[in-house]
């Protein structure tokens, strides 16, 4: 059964030439000028983050007890996954720090970098990147979730913060990766916020990026 009767985290749509892969779908015309070309006005904020390349994890506080889960809602110490077993087994060792931040019925959602996917990482910091903390279907606004973390964990470079960025204007920053990866980073991550709450997310995935290369399963 899935502890929170759905799924940890679902999917972000792409933009406009972003590579596609199964199940995914792209966000709507309209969405994609917002984040790339023109706001809709002054309360329309874009923060924009470099996009990392591991396993979707989240770790829930549910009656007041401590849940390490994988992206489908599934506690991780279930899954055949040896990264999934060490993830569980990382958040059993760092309980504290997750009581100290989140409440009974949010979840922390991230990226578990313990095991090469599609992209080879030289971490600096620990294999847990926090991006979204979340009640229910609903994203904590970027600054509040910013400072509720404070140092306790790490989070997604920014490489923009403000009006709409292009595509172009965000290749031409993205590199070097501020989380160590020794392959091109894969791609970045638009938040669009509206006095305060968060919007819609939308990502950009570079062509020819291959999901899971490293993976035995699919590299041998």
């Amino acid at each position: 059964k899935k502890p929170l009767g759905r799924k940890a985290y679902g999917h972000i749509p792409h933009l406009p030439e972003s590579r596609i892969g199964p199940g995914d779908h792209k966000c709507s015309t309209g969405q994609a000028r917002i984040c790339t070309e023109k706001v809709r006005d002054k309360n329309d904020l874009i923060i924009v983050q470099e996009k990392l390349d591991g396993s979707c994890v989240a770790v829930a506080r549910r009656d007041d007890k401590i849940l390490a889960l994988n992206r489908s809602g599934y506690l991780a110490q279930t899954s055949p996954y040896e990264h999934h077993q060490l993830f569980s087994a990382w958040v059993r060792e760092n309980e504290g720090r997750f009581y100290g931040t989140l409440e009974n019925g949010e979840r922390l959602c991230g990226e578990w970098l313990a095991l090469a996917h599609g992209t080879r990482y030289n971490l600096p910091h620990e294999p847990f990147v926090a991006f979204d903390l979340m009640r229910e279907g609903v994203r904590m606004p970027y600054f509040k979730f910013k400072e509720r973390l404070g140092e306790k964990f790490i989070i997604p470079r920014v490489i923009h913060v403000g009006g709409p960025l292009s595509i172009e204007a965000m290749l031409n920053i993205l590199e070097p990766s501020g989380h160590g990866a020794i392959d091109p980073v894969e791609g970045a991550v638009w938040r669009v916020e509206r006095k305060a709450e968060v919007d819609f997310l939308a990502k950009w995935v570079r062509q020819g990026k291959i999901d899971g290369r490293y993976l035995p399963e699919v590299s041998g």
